[in-house]
């Protein structure tokens, strides 16, 4: 974030992070519902969850063959909505096996399924694998915002989730317990600070012998 933004562009960031906030609370309810939950179970065992938001920027890439704007990773949180670049397409979803193209609509944000919730529903929720890829002749961006449980909350399915005799698939664990384990290595590609998220499929399966 650059600090000395105007206090125009200050205002326009805060409500747009408190309105994409709200939106994402109001997924937490429609979720905790589908699952036959009571609608505020899912925001009341998550706490008081912070928010980060996330500006990427992808220069192109004249061998965009040779890397990643940002490789293949499930996201650790609760849930992460993304608002896309109208003009370049680059977000990638694993779907069978194969990297399928996201491509932007102008009038619908991406959900992503974070780690947390695909524990707390028990594996029915997905934390979706996905990744973004540069292109050779456009730049892009997009907006992430996280929604992160707080670090106390207890990631665990209701017992009426676990009550068709599969028992819960991962060991109840906290966030803070979970965060500590996951393995983040900042290093720096085509002049941008990336994350790269190694061995994620082990993450959740790691859950269950803490």
């Amino acid at each position: 974030m650059i600090w000395s933004m105007s206090h125009h562009l200050a205002d326009t960031v805060s409500d747009y992070c408190k309105q994409v906030r709200e939106l994402g609370f109001r997924l937490q309810e429609l979720i905790a519902e589908s699952l036959g939950l009571e609608k505020d179970h899912i925001k009341d065992v998550l706490g008081a969850q912070g928010q980060h938001l996330a500006v990427n920027y992808y220069p192109p890439c004249p061998q965009p063959e040779l890397t990643y704007g940002l490789p293949g990773h499930t996201d650790p949180n609760a849930l992460t909505i993304l608002l896309q670049d109208l003009q370049v397409s680059g977000l990638q979803v694993l779907k069978d096996g194969k990297w399928m193209a996201v491509k932007p609509h102008p009038k619908a944000f991406v959900i992503n399924i974070g780690d947390q919730l695909q524990a707390l529903s028990n594996g029915r929720y997905k934390s979706v694998w996905h990744r973004a890829v540069v292109n050779a002749d456009k730049q892009r961006m997009s907006i992430a915002s996280f929604l992160c449980p707080s670090d106390e909350a207890l990631i665990s399915p209701p017992a009426k989730l676990t009550e068709d005799g599969t028992g819960a698939v991962y060991k109840s664990f906290t966030y803070a317990e979970y965060y500590k384990k996951w393995p983040v290595e900042i290093i720096h590609i085509q002049g941008i600070s990336a994350l790269i998220i190694p061995l994620r499929r082990r993450l959740m399966k790691a859950a269950v012998n803490w």
